[in-house]
């Protein structure tokens, strides 16, 4: 079965220059599962991308993961 949040968490630490400092909070209700990012600061942009294009992709990839378990996906990017 796929773990979401171990799918963002990877993800994450691909991208950033400081993958020590990415924590991915998990909340679950029902079908519905809330994933929030923490980044470091020096790190927000390289997650964002210009105009959200990263952060949309992101949240595109993790949406197509929640699909294959039955399961709806939010990203909040902190």
């Amino acid at each position: 079965m796929v773990e979401l949040k171990q799918v963002l968490t990877d993800i994450a630490k691909a991208i950033v220059d400081s993958p020590e400092q990415v924590v991915v909070t998990e909340t679950a209700d029902g079908d519905s599962v809330m994933l929030e990012l923490h980044v470091a600061e020096d790190d927000m942009g390289k997650v964002i991308g210009r105009h959200g294009k990263i952060a949309k992709s992101i949240r595109l990839v993790m949406k197509a993961a929640a699909n294959t378990i039955g399961k709806r996906v939010t990203v909040e990017i902190k």
